[in-house]
């Protein structure tokens, strides 16, 4: 069975698949992690494109389209790319993979057969899988809660009884309901979570801040039973925080901004004024 992913990052984990094959993997690293998969002779990886970190001589690389993946018309419409990358060990002797997590993120292992053959993750959590995975997006029915953001009506769902690899941003918890028991979790923050758990989305305020932004102002309520995964830097609130870092310096760090300013606006008078005078003529 696959260790639990709160254990040491640097301890090799082994994978005992329904098949009685023996697959070792390792997960390296603290905050951005990297987990390496040793291959014996025909076996297999599948990864998301762009997820390969190093990989040995002996190993091939293959861009796939896989058709039990149910993708299509809406991960093309959010960007998102509709192949992935196999990996293969063609030749007579074991061979390694390393598939490295995209940004600040734990790899999380999730033995499928331990979660009922389903799990719900966030959007692009899935990184790579061993056996039969089969990776789709599901679109949340109720309205109310396509005003959330990406991550509550978008939801990636992994299926089947192997082995996958998913990542989540900053630190994880793993919180275990009971039947009946509630955990009021911020939408964002939610990595992962079992399909047995129900999900009801309550607002922190008027309806017009959540659609116009705010800190924690839509909340998740799960109810029991099941297991959630909850990430504490969610990448784009760790993106947004960045941006605005970025675009909004602080007037007494940057004293030119307003000098900038000035000058666009009357740059942008002279402009007008300019287009007047000759419309006049």
């Amino acid at each position: 069975m696959a260790a639990p992913f709160f254990s040491t990052p640097f301890q090799p984990y082994v994978y005992q698949s329904p098949q009685d094959a023996v697959i070792p993997f390792q997960i390296l690293g603290g905050e951005a992690q990297i987990v390496q998969i040793m291959l014996k002779p025909q076996e297999r990886v599948t990864a998301k494109p762009g997820s390969m970190c190093f990989m040995s001589g002996s190993i091939e690389m293959e861009n796939t389209y896989v058709p039990e993946n149910e993708v299509g018309v809406w991960q093309w419409l959010f960007g998102k790319s509709i192949t992935s990358i196999t990996f293969h060990n063609p030749g007579p002797n074991d061979g390694f993979v390393g598939i490295a997590a995209p940004s600040l993120a734990r790899v999380l292992p999730i033995d499928l057969a331990m979660f009922g053959g389903e799990i719900l993750c966030q959007p692009d959590a899935f990184l790579c899988s061993i056996n039969d995975v089969k990776v789709n997006n599901t679109v949340e029915q109720r309205p109310r809660n396509v005003l959330t953001g990406v991550e509550a009506f978008l939801r990636q769902k992994i299926s089947g009884q192997g082995l996958a690899f998913i990542n989540a941003s900053g630190s994880v918890v793993q919180k275990n309901l009971e039947v009946g028991e509630l955990l009021s979790v911020d939408v964002s923050c939610i990595a992962a979570l079992t399909a047995s758990i129900n999900v009801q989305i309550k607002y922190n305020g008027p309806m017009r801040r959540a659609v116009f932004g705010g800190d924690n102002l839509v909340t998740a309520v799960l109810r029991g039973p099941g297991i959630v995964f909850i990430q504490s830097l969610p990448f784009h609130r760790f993106s947004q925080r960045i941006a605005r870092a970025v675009t909004s310096p602080n007037m007494r760090e940057n004293p030119k901004f307003l000098v900038q300013i000035a000058i666009f606006l009357f740059l942008a008078y002279a402009v007008i004024v300019s287009s007047l005078m000759l419309t006049d003529v």
